[in-house]
């Protein structure tokens, strides 16, 4: 390549770099002369840190956030009933005389469903129902309660029924759907038939948890004494003869 055509490109890549190094230099030309703009101080604060930036500590809630009622879950709340004067109020008693009970109990996990059976038994006696009252149906699990509840409170012989089983969680969802069919099936038990069904059905996670509410057959027993009480006074109110 000759010399002459060598020369301009070296002078013209010169004038590039020479034009880039002025613009590079301008902003600094720009403040130094008289009457030249300042630029603005940089601030002498620094922005609030955000809340993920700031220690868990110092994360405040606001303060209507903050006064709101801190609820437990998984917690029933004390306390009584009260109904204002004035209203009309039918409210049953756990009292056995004259009632006739109806027990249906799971064979399944017949070691749990045997101290339910004993304190229901024992809870009955205890609200004033006859032994000669009493009538219990074992069947084999809890999927077959209602079926069972269905059919004693068919007959029309017995005020309530109480049903006792033992649902202890497994690895499979075996555990939901039988609870779920049970808890079902002793409603429907009860609406198709007016007679009340007390849910006395343990669904746990373990024996342990299973043995430590055994107390829930009381429970039931007293619930469906309460419920026959008030489906009575129903009926008497009604004119309809009391069962």
């Amino acid at each position: 390549m000759s010399e002459g055509l060598e020369e301009p490109r070296l002078r013209l890549g010169d004038d590039v770099d020479e034009e880039r190094r002025e613009d590079v230099r301008a902003p600094e030309a720009e403040g130094e002369g008289e009457g030249a703009e300042e630029t603005a101080p940089e601030p002498d604060w620094e922005p609030a840190p955000s809340d993920e930036e700031l220690p868990a500590e110092r994360v405040e809630l606001p303060a209507e956030e903050d006064e709101l009622p801190r609820l437990h879950a998984g917690e029933h709340s004390a306390g009584e009933l009260r109904i204002p004067e004035g209203y009309g109020v039918i409210e049953g008693e756990p009292a056995g005389a004259r009632r006739s009970v109806g027990v249906v109990v799971g064979r399944f996990n017949g070691a749990l469903t045997g101290e339910l059976l004993t304190t229901a038994l024992d809870e009955l006696e205890r609200a004033g129902v006859g032994r000669e009252a009493v009538t219990v149906v074992p069947v084999p699990g809890a999927f077959e309660l209602p079926l069972a509840a269905m059919a004693l409170a068919k007959t029309r012989r017995y005020s309530c029924i109480v049903a006792l089983g033992a649902i202890v969680r497994g690895e499979t969802p075996h555990f939901d759907y039988i609870a779920s069919e049970a808890a079902s099936g002793l409603q429907l038990a009860g609406l198709e038939t007016g007679v009340p069904v007390a849910f006395g059905v343990l669904t746990v996670e373990n024996e342990q948890q299973a043995r430590e509410r055994i107390g829930k057959a009381a429970e039931a027993v007293r619930s469906a004494l309460e419920m026959a009480d008030v489906f009575s006074q129903l009926r008497a109110a009604a004119g309809a003869p009391a069962q």
